[in-house]
């Protein structure tokens, strides 16, 4: 790569040399061996971290805009741009040169567009991530989504429910883990209606939405609970998922569901051993109150079945077992039918930010339904396969034929792993969501 500064104009363009490209946009996914056990898993992986580095540089020599050479990829030269400036400081004094990232020379201009949109809805996952968690409570959360939302299409609606219609849809399970912290619960419900059919069934999405996770009761160790801010992390990529799908203007219906609130250790909060009963009348023993994404999301679960979904997905940073399994390399996946599984894979392929099926076995199931004082426990019988057990208990509030777990709880965060991203939250797998949002759409057209 290299810099051409125009100090003249106040700006530099970025173009790459010598950058191998894997091939193109097309392949198919019979293809993709090579590419998942050799490269980042995108065949233009390698212009985003180009892209990223290089307008680093230029925020770097604090120049205010850059013109970037799509290298014969717009989208993915757009994609690297604004997620490598992107740097949370909206709480620092000092804060880094705003840097303009435009399209060098008249190129595809609605591909670069298109990567601006991606990316950008990656970066309000980001953003909603790494705000510290005083900042980021659960009424906090909804009013910033409602706002993009809003501002993205006038065909949306906004529902920011409280504890009143909580409590009146009986989602036991949810309260149970609100009810530890002096923060008000909000269950944020939001309509993105794209459909000329106003009638079409939706696909549901349902995030995790805890703002902060002390583990309650069953404490977590000091070191690194900081992180635990961002535990709300399936609810910020499902939210931030619609936000980009209502401005692209997609022709189909998408409800996003989000349980928000703390998980707390106080003299309200869950005691180990303790009975909550969900919204669908099942009875859970709560034997570690730091088990409590399941929890809130059986309730959001039960009511996504309300809506005569076409697909139910949900995502949440779940569990450490799953940042274990696959690190930071793929979002694991736990899902009853192979058509989704496909269509999020090939969804994958396409955007980089890889997804990895596990296993849904009754052998798992049978370790979470083996309980001692209710129907089903919050916890496995057993120490090993932690994100398996996990979602094997989603699934006992699922009956749906076409359902995905996304446990993302490995690549919420970012060191080094992934070029293109700074260290901080990632918003992973954001923009694998809106692309499979974007293929949904066009195949249902």
């Amino acid at each position: 790569m290299f810099l051409l500064p125009l100090p003249a104009a106040g700006r530099v363009v970025v173009r790459r040399l010598a950058v191998r490209r894997f091939g193109s946009r097309s392949l198919s996914t019979a293809d993709m061996t090579k590419i998942w056990t050799t490269s980042e898993g995108r065949q233009d992986s390698n212009l985003l971290w180009s892209a990223s580095a290089g307008c680093r540089q230029i925020q770097d020599l604090e120049l205010s805009s850059v013109e970037v050479d799509p290298c014969g990829d717009a989208q993915a030269a757009a994609e690297g741009a604004v997620l490598g400036l992107y740097e949370y400081d909206d709480l620092k004094q000092k804060k880094k040169m705003a840097v303009s990232a435009k399209l060098y020379g008249s190129g595809d201009q609605e591909a670069w567009q298109k990567g601006v949109l991606f990316a950008s809805g990656q970066n309000l996952a980001r953003q909603l991530m790494e705000t510290p968690a005083n900042e980021m409570t659960p009424t906090r959360f909804a009013e910033i989504i409602e706002k993009n939302l809003k501002s993205a299409s006038s065909k949306t609606e906004v529902h920011i429910r409280p504890k009143s219609w909580i409590e009146e849809q009986a989602m036991g399970s949810f309260l149970s883990v609100a009810k530890g912290s002096d923060e008000p619960p909000v269950f944020l419900e939001i309509h993105y209606k794209g459909s000329p059919n106003a009638n079409e069934p939706p696909l549901v999405f349902v995030g995790k939405g805890i703002t902060f996770d002390s583990g309650g009761i069953s404490i977590k160790a000091s070191a690194n609970m900081d992180l635990m801010r961002a535990d709300m992390g399936g609810a910020a990529t499902i939210c931030s998922a619609i936000v980009s799908a209502a401005k692209l203007n997609l022709p189909i219906n998408i409800i996003g569901l989000a349980p928000l609130c703390e998980n707390m250790p106080s003299g309200k909060a869950n005691k180990p051993g303790d009975v909550v009963r969900a919204k669908n009348g099942k009875t859970i023993q709560v034997d570690n109150t730091d088990a409590e994404g399941r929890l809130i999301l059986a309730d959001a679960l039960c009511y996504a079945h309300t809506f005569n979904p076409k697909v139910i997905l949900n995502a949440a940073t779940l569990t450490g077992a799953m940042d274990v399994a696959l690190g930071s390399g793929a979002t694991g996946v736990f899902t009853n039918s192979s058509w989704l599984w496909n269509k999020l894979f090939e969804a994958s392929i396409e955007t980089g930010d890889r997804v990895w099926r596990m296993p849904l076995f009754e052998h798992y199931t049978r370790q979470v339904v083996d309980c001692q004082l209710a129907d089903v426990n919050n916890i496995g019988k057993y120490r090993s396969a932690g994100a398996c057990t996990a979602a094997a208990f989603l699934k006992e509030f699922v009956t749906h034929p076409k359902w995905a777990h996304l446990d993302i709880a490995g690549v919420m965060t970012n060191k080094d792993e992934v070029p293109y991203l700074r260290k901080g939250m990632t918003g992973r797998p954001t923009r694998t969501l809106i692309e499979f949002l974007l293929r949904f759409s066009q195949d249902n057209a």
